[in-house]
């Protein structure tokens, strides 16, 4: 079927106009060749060559906390200044799809903007045939139909890439068209190294903290350390207490928690800082 909407979009419908227009071919004619309009335009778009609309991920605050598996008490935040990204479940994949649901609740103030977020672990072999599987549990996290986006954070092997780009194209094909699609990318994804791209998401979020622990160790200033990643551009994800020196400005921030909310909130400014202190 995706073979065949490519076909069809790519080559059928300007052939069938550019004839009707260039051989002037009677009405009664060109009436045949309705049909199959309407099943080029019925069809649904590949996922492959789905681009989402730009700017999207903009419309939410330009502040998201991640809320992990911790119980918190949110309710003091600002639903005009700041969402929250919460973890929904996590899915352990292997020989076999396996569904952990959130275990610890939390509280958070009406009207504040949501993102679900599934957290994928696979420590080694994938399974075959398990993108639809995992797709389905992912949906599963949006049988809310208040939130706003969802994210998938996986912090995906080179050798489980193959496996990631058809689940999120499934994903994408098969969730809601109007909802936003994010993932987490470790740094280096949007950096040195190149396969994000083409991508049917909205934004991949680099991670500048811990997750890159090659960074301990070297400047985040040098060349290869630099997001080159269009995905990458528009988000940043940081922690509450560690330093980094990418630039905040005109990114939407995603915080991370080091010891919970409950003792890092105060370190959150109106400013969409986190203040950075000794561990």
């Amino acid at each position: 079927m995706r073979a065949l909407h490519a076909l069809l979009t790519k080559y059928a419908i300007p052939f069938i106009f550019e004839l009707a227009i260039t051989m002037f071919i009677p009405l009664r004619k060109s009436l045949s060749f309705i049909p199959l309009c309407i099943l080029c335009l019925a069809l649904k778009p590949d996922a492959a060559s789905f681009i989402p609309p730009l700017g999207r991920m903009n419309l939410l605050p330009a502040r998201t906390l991640w809320v992990w598996e911790r119980p918190e008490d949110l309710r003091t935040l600002d639903p005009h200044t700041t969402a929250i990204a919460i973890l929904d479940r996590t899915i352990l994949l292997g020989h076999t799809a396996t569904v952990i649901p959130r275990r610890q609740s939390f509280a958070y103030p009406a009207g504040i903007t949501r993102i679900a977020v599934v957290r994928i672990e696979a420590p080694g072999f994938i399974g075959s045939d398990l993108e639809e599987p995992a797709a389905d549990l992912i949906l599963d996290a949006l049988a809310d139909p208040n939130v706003a986006a969802l994210q998938v954070d996986f912090d995906a092997r080179r050798s489980q890439r193959a496996f990631y780009v058809r689940m999120l194209r499934d994903l994408r094909r098969r969730m809601p068209s109007e909802l936003p699609l994010s993932i987490t990318a470790l740094a280096s994804w949007c950096s040195s190294d190149d396969w994000l791209g083409g991508l049917p998401i909205d934004e991949a979020v680099p991670m500048f903290f811990r997750m890159e622990p090659d960074r301990h160790y070297v400047s985040p200033d040098l060349p290869q350390f630099r997001i080159r990643e269009p995905l990458c551009m528009g988000s940043i994800g940081i922690s509450t207490r560690e330093q980094h020196s990418a630039s905040l400005a005109g990114k939407r921030i995603y915080i991370f928690p080091d010891r919970g909310w409950r003792e890092d909130l105060p370190l959150i400014t109106e400013n969409n800082l986190a203040e950075r202190t000794s561990p």
